[in-house]
């Protein structure tokens, strides 16, 4: 899974809206569709923004807009006050649509896209190419990724899968290569010597388990004894 690119899990038929479309046609093709968002694209297939179905509540919600207080006014922005208004009063795509758009290339990593959409609590991520709209991925493109069969791995000797856990180990500042000893057999994983918690155990048979060719993961180690613990 940590090979796939976007380009391999968008879909690449994507619904989309030109700039100038009404805000009630947008609302009326997500009802109709059953989708949350659709990109705005103007003539050139340039990507422009999205409409959300949280922009629509929002310009709904600025129809019965409140009064605002003296002192709220004074320390307002101006810019972000004019952009407010327009995006709850806004007309068209163009006006009440999110920019900057979250997007990635074609060749981001799907680590890139999945971190994406944690961190602005997306559940889309577009994809293009020279600023032209090219797919889409969702959550559920993620997940599909995720149970997706893998792909065969080609035979790897036991020296070379030793040394790619030893090199996934010296990249973890929480695994002890001094302490902790790696051996291969038939691509099965051993670890030997000591660990300093159940943790650790648990995060080296993960690590091991993600090396190209392993075929299992066993655990010999045992707890790290207190005195060689505070030496470390």
């Amino acid at each position: 899974m940590a090979s796939l690119r976007a380009r391999n899990l968008m879909t690449p038929e994507v619904v989309t809206v030109p700039p100038e479309t009404p805000v009630l046609a947008v609302a009326r093709l997500l009802a109709d569709r059953g989708i949350s968002a659709v990109p705005v694209v103007d003539a050139e297939g340039k990507l422009r923004g999205v409409v959300t179905e949280s922009d629509l509540i929002r310009r709904l919600a600025g129809e019965e807009d409140r009064p605002v207080g003296w002192l709220t006014s004074f320390f307002a922005s101006p810019e972000r006050a004019a952009d407010r208004y327009a995006r709850t009063h806004g007309a068209t795509a163009a006006d009440v649509m999110t920019r900057p758009v979250v997007a990635v290339e074609m060749d981001a990593p799907v680590s890139t896209i999945a971190r994406l959409m944690e961190e602005k609590g997306i559940r889309r991520v577009l994809v293009t190419e020279e600023g032209r709209l090219k797919g889409i991925v969702s959550h559920a493109d993620l997940l599909r990724a995720l149970v997706a069969p893998a792909p065969a791995e080609e035979a790897l000797s036991d020296d070379r899968i030793r040394r790619a856990v030893l090199a996934a180990m010296k990249k973890e500042p929480w695994a002890d290569t001094f302490y902790t000893l790696v051996e291969v057999k038939d691509g099965i994983v051993e670890f030997h010597g000591f660990s300093r918690s159940p943790a650790v155990q648990r995060g080296l048979k993960v690590l091991a388990e993600t090396v190209p060719g392993v075929k299992g993961v066993v655990d010999h180690t045992q707890r790290l004894p207190t005195g060689l613990f505070a030496a470390t």
